[in-house]
């Protein structure tokens, strides 16, 4: 059983939510726990909280990225577009 908010499943299929329809400070803090999760594996020190937050937040507006939730498992992620 899956106990976080997320997968590390790039082939993550689901609902796709659009960023829009995102409250703007919720949408901050998804990606906040996306790049902690995410980020922390890589040892990128590299950049700021606020950097990858920029980064994340720049890649869903280029729709390079999507946010996914998966009703089966109740659990959203960042994924990027194929």
């Amino acid at each position: 059983m899956e106990t976080s908010q997320h997968r590390h499943d790039h082939s993550e299929e689901g609902i796709e939510i659009p960023v829009e329809r995102i409250n703007p400070e919720t949408l901050r803090r998804m990606i906040e726990e996306f790049v902690t999760r995410e980020w922390s594996e890589l040892s990128d020190s590299g950049y700021s909280m606020d950097e990858k937050v920029d980064r994340v937040m720049q890649q869903l507006h280029d729709r390079q990225a999507r946010v996914v939730f998966d009703s089966s498992s109740e659990t959203w992620n960042i994924i990027p577009r194929r």
